[in-house]
């Protein structure tokens, strides 16, 4: 573990992602981390084969075993819930009904969500922005803008805990030291 990382030992995080397009070091730096840090961290995919990460949404990175199915994950189970980027990734997950379904369940049960670059996507979906201030990959602004949320800030990572529940957002993996140390701190206060 990281000098600075807190013991996350017991608790659960659901990393949420399709089998091709999520970018590689949004999915990957993220869970080897709370993973080091003792969090029990499920990948959940559309599918149960290998997920085909990207680098810089074309070239083709490592390829990760998802531990379950979208179909398949009861969220109520985590306690917070990851949305890796990737353009493909993102497009597609906000139009997956068994992803919509479990943003819809943290954000409505008051649980944490982090998103990255392109990751909040699926919560302009779900109308989980309205009234939130947070940050993106920077093509994603008027989106936001356009589904109600109070502001879009161009920073490394953004913690908004208005409308009931803990949005943490980054917009690109150069921001995620930031974006894990948020994590960290809302994971260590729970």
């Amino acid at each position: 573990m990281a000098e600075n990382t807190p013991d996350l030992s017991g608790h659960k995080v659901l990393a949420i992602v399709t089998n091709y397009g999520v970018e590689q070091d949004e999915l990957v730096v993220p869970v080897d981390r709370l993973r080091d840090a003792g969090a029990e961290v499920t990948i959940a995919a559309t599918r149960e084969e290998p997920v085909q990460t990207l680098v810089g949404d074309k070239d083709p990175g490592k390829t990760v075993r998802p531990s379950a199915k979208l179909a398949d994950v009861d969220p109520g189970q985590y306690e917070l819930l990851l949305v890796p980027g990737g353009t493909l990734n993102a497009d597609s997950l906000r139009l997956d009904d068994d992803a919509l379904r479990i943003a819809r369940d943290f954000t409505s049960g008051g649980r944490p969500v982090a998103a990255i670059c392109h990751g909040p996507w699926l919560l302009v979906e779900t109308g989980a922005v309205k009234g939130k201030t947070l940050t993106s990959y920077p093509s994603l602004r008027t989106d936001i803008t356009n589904a109600g949320a109070a502001g879009w800030v161009d920073k490394e990572a953004v913690r908004c805990d208005a409308e009931g529940f803990t949005l943490i957002t980054s917009r690109n993996p150069g921001d995620l030291d930031a974006f894990l140390r948020e994590i960290d701190a809302v994971l260590a206060a729970a």
